[in-house]
């Protein structure tokens, strides 16, 4: 068996390596005698990996003292509701800043528990860009501000993290987190769903300040309180634990690569080449304004969207996966996660260059 290049959006590729340990502990975690799917996740072997894996997650990201780290189900999808429901301490407004399809469909879950305010928006641009810190409408009486630091589905990314005064700044960052150095002090809550930059799909993590607990609506559902799962760790009913588990292993394969500091100047590598090879070419386009590309999602297309089908079934026999863009966009997306490594950016660019010599 070979392993191809996965380059999809999400469920994303995971380290061989960690998929190599899993596969060897999967039947006798650490002489155990049973998988680490089949522990009580209040064993003491399981809390030990849990214990460890947000231990080294705060590590990775510099996670301050006054935060809690919560493993949760749901997707990123839940949090949607679960941030209004629980960030709007009686306050009817929040502040949504629209770049793309997912903060949309953010803004729509939270239209149902208050007014979701738009600060900005770029849909106009055809959300081809993100807005600037002073095209921002910022409301100092909203509950907080939200945004998505990067649009996985439309390939556009903030290079800058908003100023919100004493507003809490909320962040979805599925598909940027741990790509790069981020200030979480800068930010009232963080979450991702792993399935891109984190593990595999079915974990969502939730990096919340102290001070944002214990505020949640009287009408939220336990499940949704922020504040049950922090007093639980995150173990109020039965994580997941198998995701939890590879999240750690992850965590720490991410440790032995140099942390985000060393992924930060793969990431930029990875994107730098593969945008530098489009914009070279008049065969291919990036429709992205240059100041607002994301590292981890590139959208392409072709000059002929003919050729998009046979782009596809080559690139799959070339081992080069999932590069079909979303359903809503069109064209090809190529997703440059922490464990995409380098050499398939490269293969990718000598397929692209091969298959304009043949079509061009």
């Amino acid at each position: 068996m070979s392993r191809k290049f996965n380059f999809s959006a999400g469920p994303a590729a995971l380290p061989d390596e960690v998929l190599q340990q899993a596969r060897d502990e999967m039947l006798d975690w650490h002489g155990e005698g049973l998988s680490i799917m089949e522990m009580s996740h209040r064993s003491d072997a399981f809390v030990s990996v849990a214990t460890q894996a947000e231990q080294d997650l705060r590590e990775l990201m510099g996670i301050p003292d006054n935060y809690r780290v919560l493993f949760l189900q749901g997707g990123a999808t839940s949090q949607f509701a679960m941030v209004p429901l629980n960030l709007l301490g009686g306050r009817d407004s929040a502040d949504y800043i629209n770049t793309g399809i997912w903060s949309k469909k953010a803004i729509q879950e939270a239209g149902r528990y208050a007014t979701a305010r738009i600060a900005a928006s770029t849909e106009s641009a055809g959300f081809t860009r993100v807005p600037s810190q002073d095209e921002l409408d910022l409301d100092p009486s909203a509950a907080y501000v939200h945004y998505t630091p990067n649009e996985t589905i439309g390939g556009v990314e903030f290079g800058y993290v908003p100023e919100t005064g004493e507003v809490p700044l909320v962040a979805d960052m599925s598909s940027t987190i741990l790509s790069r150095p981020c200030d979480v002090s800068r930010f009232g809550l963080i979450y991702a769903g792993a399935q891109k930059n984190i593990g595999p799909a079915g974990l969502t993590v939730v990096i919340v300040r102290d001070d944002l607990l214990g505020r949640a609506a009287a009408s939220a559902p336990t499940m949704f309180d922020y504040q049950v799962h922090a007093e639980a760790d995150s173990m109020n009913n039965t994580p997941p634990t198998f995701g939890w588990y590879l999240a750690g292993l992850v965590f720490q394969w991410l440790k032995r690569q140099g942390g985000v500091e060393a992924m930060e100047a793969i990431n930029r590598r990875k994107a730098d080449k593969l945008y530098g090879y489009i914009d070279g070419s008049d065969f291919y386009a990036n429709p992205i304004d240059a100041g607002s590309r994301s590292w981890m999602n590139v959208p392409f297309t072709l000059a002929d969207s003919a050729l998009d089908k046979l782009f596809l079934e080559q690139a799959d026999a070339a081992g080069l996966l999932n590069l079909k863009g979303h359903r809503s966009v069109g064209g090809m997306r190529a997703s440059l996660y922490n464990a995409v490594p380098e050499a398939a950016v490269d293969a990718l660019i000598d397929f692209m260059r091969e298959f304009e010599k043949s079509n061009g």
